[in-house]
């Protein structure tokens, strides 16, 4: 009797707000009045922490974090790793009056030059490789984005037969005026061999980047391995959001003592590379604000 009861209250409170209101308020804890323009997304603790400490007049409604940086409003939400939370957030934040996602959080770097990519290295994709499972499922239900992506064969199909996963990869992009802000304020704030724009690959399976992998990615030119970015810019795509990424290298897959999967081992530029990175996204926010006038 006590759960039928719940169960009417809750289809009662219900009649009066609209589906994607509810899908909001399921997935982000709150209205979506409470969202604003600028939405920036990292994935992991640790970055969301150094974050929400840089906030002015912090007011948090459910997951989302308000307030000003660098005299900007922005929304702060931790989307948590992999594709499909990113998917579900970007589902959200469609429903909203959010028009620009930035992505800040970690990355793999794949070295071709040690004085190219390491430890602390700021990376901004110029494209996003989508061999996640999160992206197939969206081009199958909005067929119309597989024109506007490019695509290849899977570049892991040169060593060995696949035989299951995505033999054809899609290739999805950023907002090019938004990488282009971040890129230019991040030469002008740091060194010049601290920042590249590099091709990066998406993936789901952290566990999964063996030596095979590592060589052909490489081969492909692709220079940095992430878990959301992929699905974040077809999003944004499909849409009409402006979406970039912004990642600090925190570990060298198949280096033999940076390898997050193989050492215990922390590289003191780990920390200081994400402090970069927000710094060079406050820096940034007041012209990615002119974007919406």
């Amino acid at each position: 009797m006590l759960n039928k009861i719940k169960s009417e209250l809750l289809n009662f409170g219900l009649k009066f707000i609209s589906i994607d209101d509810k899908i909001v308020r399921m997935i982000l804890e709150t209205a979506p009045s409470n969202l604003n323009e600028i939405v920036i997304l990292p994935a992991v603790k640790m970055v969301m922490k150094k974050l929400i400490k840089k906030l002015q007049n912090k007011i948090v409604h459910g997951r989302v974090y308000n307030g000003l940086l660098n005299g900007v409003r922005v929304s702060i939400i931790r989307s948590q790793i992999g594709c499909p939370n990113v998917g579900l957030v970007v589902e959200s934040l469609k429903r909203c009056k959010t028009k620009i996602i930035i992505r800040i959080d970690l990355c793999g770097g794949v070295q071709d030059d040690p004085n190219e990519i390491d430890i602390g290295t700021i990376i901004i994709p110029k494209s996003a490789y989508c061999d996640d499972g999160t992206t197939p499922q969206y081009i199958r239900t909005y067929p119309a984005l597989s024109n506007k992506l490019e695509s290849v064969e899977n570049p892991l199909s040169v060593l060995h037969n696949l035989l299951t996963g995505n033999k054809i990869v899609f290739i999805s992009r950023p907002n090019e005026i938004l990488k282009e802000i971040l890129l230019k304020e991040g030469l002008s704030t740091l060194t010049t061999n601290k920042i590249k724009e590099v091709n990066l690959w998406t993936t789901d399976a952290l566990f999964c980047e063996t030596f095979e992998f590592i060589r052909a990615i490489k081969a492909a030119n692709i220079n940095a391995i992430d878990m959301e970015s992929s699905i974040l810019f077809v999003l944004g795509e499909l849409f009409n959001l402006k979406t970039v990424s912004i990642l600090s290298v925190s570990d060298l897959p198949g280096h033999p003592q940076y390898d997050l999967l193989k050492s215990n081992e922390i590289h003191p530029n780990m920390e200081k590379g994400i402090e970069d990175a927000i710094k060079v996204v406050i820096e940034s926010l007041p012209r990615i604000k002119s974007l919406l006038d």
